[in-house]
């Protein structure tokens, strides 16, 4: 399908742009916010990442830049991707940002020395009481090794303040180059789905700094040139839970530079992880970069939170019986 939120608007959908004054981030991106309805504060909860540089991407391959058709603007006296996360509170009647926050990671952070800098693509989630983002960090290489991080978040003295941070071995050996994407499975306390096809859940311990597979599945139930990955949190819904992954095809443009097409689909488990369905790939609003980072239940509805181009961050309100009709036609 191509574009998704048309589809929702047509049938008794919204959606809502999420913004914060551009004093904040001199322009520059907004994207990738993760949504996440809190039960504990009764509250919609939001990170929204920012990154200090524009993506300039020739969508339809025909202005391409000489660097490329993908390139990073950056401001002149800092050319590294830095990602400042800025945890938001979300007015449940128009579902725009009502207050924000930068977090504060001062007190866990160490010098950077790799040039993709902070937790990037960060999910909200609340597990044994405790709120937390859990993103990719690169900086902490000189060649940019990804691991996925789990950071608690407290608010204190007015502000959120990260509080203590856990960089997630791979599981078994952790000698991979780069993980990132995992969701988070919002009811089961520090459960992700590592991967999605074929599926692969780990359970990680913050106390003993480990991370064990509990659940791999040796069939993909897809085959394509290229696979579905991380996206949303794993939300339950109903008998099944349900994620909106996403696929990712790399290719080299006609100046034979990399050039990228995202396009997303939900997947549906059983209890016990059985693939229950899975559905066609589609686009948000025709673009070639976009990115889901968030997805929740509430009310009648589900909240479905992305990022588009790097440069634009929106909250997409789906009703339970479109999302339904659209999962299991």
């Amino acid at each position: 399908m191509q574009n998704f939120v048309k589809y929702v608007l047509d049938n008794g959908g919204k959606i809502s742009p999420l913004v914060i004054p551009a004093t904040f981030t001199n322009g520059t991106g907004l994207f990738n916010p993760s949504i996440y309805k809190d039960d504990t504060t009764n509250s919609l909860l939001l990170n929204l990442r920012h990154c200090q540089y524009t993506l300039y991407h020739s969508e339809k391959n025909i202005y391409e830049h000489e660097y490329g058709p993908l390139v990073y603007l950056n401001p002149e006296n800092d050319i590294t991707l830095t990602t400042t996360n800025y945890f938001c509170t979300v007015n449940k009647d128009t579902l725009l940002i009502e207050s924000f926050s930068p977090i504060n990671t001062k007190a866990l952070d160490v010098k950077p020395i790799w040039e993709f800098v902070g937790l990037e693509d960060c999910r909200v989630v609340r597990w044994d009481n405790k709120l937390y983002v859990s993103g990719v960090r690169r900086d902490t290489t000189t060649n940019g090794q990804g691991r996925m991080e789990l950071s608690e978040l407290a608010i204190l003295d007015g502000e959120v303040k990260e509080v203590s941070r856990f960089r997630i071995p791979a599981p078994k050996k952790d000698d991979s180059y780069c993980e990132k994407n995992w969701m988070p499975v919002t009811d089961m306390p520090y459960h992700y789905v590592k991967w999605s096809n074929p599926t692969e859940v780990v359970k990680v311990d913050p106390v003993t700094k480990t991370c064990t597979t509990v659940y791999l599945d040796e069939s993909k139930f897809v085959k394509l040139p290229y696979d579905y990955r991380g996206g949303s949190q794993v939300i339950p819904y109903g008998e099944h839970r349900i994620a909106l992954a996403h696929t990712v095809n790399l290719f080299k443009s006609a100046a034979g530079r990399k050039n990228a097409t995202y396009r997303h689909a939900f997947i549906v488990w059983d209890k016990d992880w059985n693939v229950v369905k899975y559905g066609n790939q589609f686009d948000f609003m025709r673009g070639e970069v976009e990115f889901c980072a968030g997805m929740t239940e509430f009310e009648d509805n589900i909240l479905i939170s992305f990022g588009f181009q790097d440069n634009a961050a929106y909250l997409l309100q789906v009703p339970k019986k479109i999302f339904e009709d659209f999962i299991y036609e």
